[in-house]
């Protein structure tokens, strides 16, 4: 597991410029793109890869969708879309061309359609009969032509609704957790949203509240906001291109590169009688997503659905978007800092340093041998996980955070803003200086609202409709009266009908043909 001295200095530099990308963004990938920004249920929010820390002959793998849920979206509450292909690649030889997938799709079921309620009673159970709409999922692993069905009919695990519908959502959550195939496990439903950032700051023409940055103070603009996740716990030795679980990061089967995508049918048939839509036609690629903000910042707007439709064999048509990024140049506006020098593709200022981190891996980590340059969410699974994690990875000395994978409570906002200010860049050209203050930048959001779990799938769980405070503090429940519960539902029912009908209608169509 020894490492010479030559491979941390490296690792340690890619893991600040990796980072750089997150800064100006919604969140990892929200609503990054004009297309996928109308359509949640396939908007790919982020995606995760570690070696599990409790389990470490496997890799968790994590993606999650539906930016920005609120709680109390009832009574049509946030789901997985039922005619969306999600996938979780992964290429374990450096071609560029996924080697393995594990597509996850979902059925929605309503029991009573005679009632507008989510659910008639307190939920007790997954097969509880007051359940009203709940959804199954299947599980499939793809290897070259071979498709296997790994489990199906697997339950999602429900809205975390309030204290008279949902009394024990923890035992629900937990429940949601199976066991499945040769030694996977696997998850489904909604989460709370693991990023943490400072979205209004951001978005206030890039505001660093305290300069330089890292002196705390910043809000957390996901707090309080869930999302959906689909989480795989996969075998080491079935991800490897050899199929065994290498003990030396050196092993050229050790690293294996991650992303997520969501696709749909090509066309979508409309009923002027109000029936369910009829999709057909081949599968369309709608988003995508491997390395942390990737679309949001360094993409422009003018080609931002078109990296979303895109294949990694394909990156070399965005390589001048990586080597000249727009957020150095709005840094220097704004602040006067100095980033490092950049420009186009092949020019003597390119971002070289960019080039090894995103497109080909960093050599003696996560560079596979024969590389074919390409954007993925890289991981060493021959690094064990860090007996004291470190959220800053590999820039706080843990080499087993990102750039190496992507965990959960990794800040990668404050490594990012330090990063493109150019703290990494003079291990690539020693002659560089870095700004002083650049290299100390921070968003002042240094964690998670919510406390993430020691064991799979390590989500936190989503936060309550009935407790609902986005942005605020969430005290100890209110449970109010104990008055018939089905006035109860009644009332929250129609007071969410609004909110529940506008996230319906937000769904993005491919194609649309009225009938």
């Amino acid at each position: 597991m020894q490492r010479t001295k030559l491979s941390i200095v490296i690792l340690a530099a890619v893991s600040m410029v990796l980072l750089v990308i997150p800064f100006i963004t919604s969140a990892s990938s929200h609503r990054e793109a004009p297309l996928i920004s109308s359509d949640p249920q396939a908007d790919t929010t982020d995606v995760y890869a570690f070696v599990s820390p409790d389990k470490p002959d496997t890799v968790t793998l994590i993606m999650s969708v539906n930016p920005m849920e609120e709680p109390a979206g009832g009574p049509n509450f946030h789901h997985f879309g039922d005619d969306v292909l999600y996938e979780i690649k992964i290429d374990n030889d450096g071609s560029a061309v996924e080697d393995i997938s594990y597509q996850f799709r979902f059925k929605t079921h309503i029991m009573n359609p005679d009632t507008f309620l989510y659910n008639t009673g307190p939920i007790t159970s997954l097969t509880d009969t007051d359940w009203n709409i709940r959804q199954t999922y299947s599980v499939t692993r793809v290897k070259g032509s071979s498709s296997t069905v790994l489990a199906s009919d697997l339950p999602v695990a429900p809205a975390n609704i309030g204290p008279k519908s949902t009394p024990d959502y923890e035992a629900l959550a937990w429940a949601a957790v199976r066991s499945v195939g040769d030694g996977y496990k696997v998850f489904a439903g909604p989460t709370d949203d693991a990023f943490f950032v400072d979205l209004g700051a951001i978005f206030d023409l890039l505001t660093i509240r305290k300069l330089p940055g890292n002196k705390g103070g910043g809000v957390d603009g996901l707090q309080g906001y869930n999302v959906h996740s689909i989480a795989i716990q996969v075998p080491i030795k079935h991800l490897t291109k050899d199929g065994a679980m290498p003990d030396d990061p050196t092993d050229e089967n050790a690293v294996i590169g991650v992303w997520g995508t969501s696709s749909r049918m090509a066309t979508k048939v409309l009923s002027d009688m109000g029936d369910t839509p009829e999709t057909s036609g081949d599968w369309v690629q709608v988003s995508r997503l491997g390395a942390p903000l990737v679309n949001e910042v360094v993409i422009p707007l003018g080609d931002k659905d078109k990296w979303n439709a895109s294949v990694p064999a394909d990156d070399a048509q965005f390589a001048n978007y990586v080597t000249d990024p727009e957020l150095g140049k709005l840094l220097k506006a704004l602040y006067g800092i100095e980033a490092p020098p950049q420009g186009a593709f092949g020019s003597a200022d390119q971002r070289d340093d960019l080039i090894a981190i995103f497109l080909t891996g960093i050599e003696g980590l996560t560079m596979p041998k024969d590389v074919v340059p390409s954007e993925q969410l890289r991981l060493n699974v021959a690094v064990p996980p860090s007996d004291d994690p470190n959220a800053m990875g590999v820039l706080g000395g843990d080499l087993a955070g990102y750039p190496n994978g992507r965990r959960l409570a990794d800040d990668v906002t404050d490594i990012s803003l330090r990063a493109v200010a150019g703290a990494a860049y003079p291990l690539f050209h020693p002659d560089f200086t870095p700004d002083a203050t650049g290299v100390k930048l921070g968003d002042g959001v240094d964690e998670n609202d919510a406390e993430f779990h020691d064991k799979f799938p390590y989500l936190a769980h989503p936060w309550q409709g009935f407790q609902s405070v986005p942005h605020g503090k969430v005290g100890a429940p209110d449970t109010g009266s104990q008055s018939t519960s089905l006035w109860w539902f009644v009332g929250a029912g129609l007071a969410a009908f609004a909110a529940g009908g506008l996230v319906l209608y937000r769904a993005r169509r491919v194609t649309q043909v009225a009938v």
